[in-house]
């Protein structure tokens, strides 16, 4: 995953997190700035769920473009009883 460049350059601040004493323990096996890496996996997280609104986005505009061309064909169901 790219990351924002506007995001690494971000203001840095602390935030209190309680986090699993386990957890941590095992993770600073893995990395010396446990902060670099919580924030990095909150990017990608972040990512994620915005790739996933877009996705749903796309099939909702999807389903409205073949319900749109349904219509066209066919005209609205309830268009024979309007009397407007």
């Amino acid at each position: 995953m790219k990351i924002n460049s506007n995001t690494t350059r971000a203001a840095k601040r602390p935030y209190n997190l309680t986090l699993n004493e386990r957890t941590v323990v095992e993770a600073r096996q893995y990395t010396d700035n446990l902060s670099a890496t919580v924030d990095s996996l909150l990017a990608e997280f972040i990512a994620g769920k915005i790739r996933e609104a877009e996705e749903l986005q796309r099939e909702r505009d999807a389903i409205c473009d073949v319900w749109n061309r349904y219509r066209e064909a066919h005209e609205s169901f309830a268009d024979e009883h309007n009397r407007l």
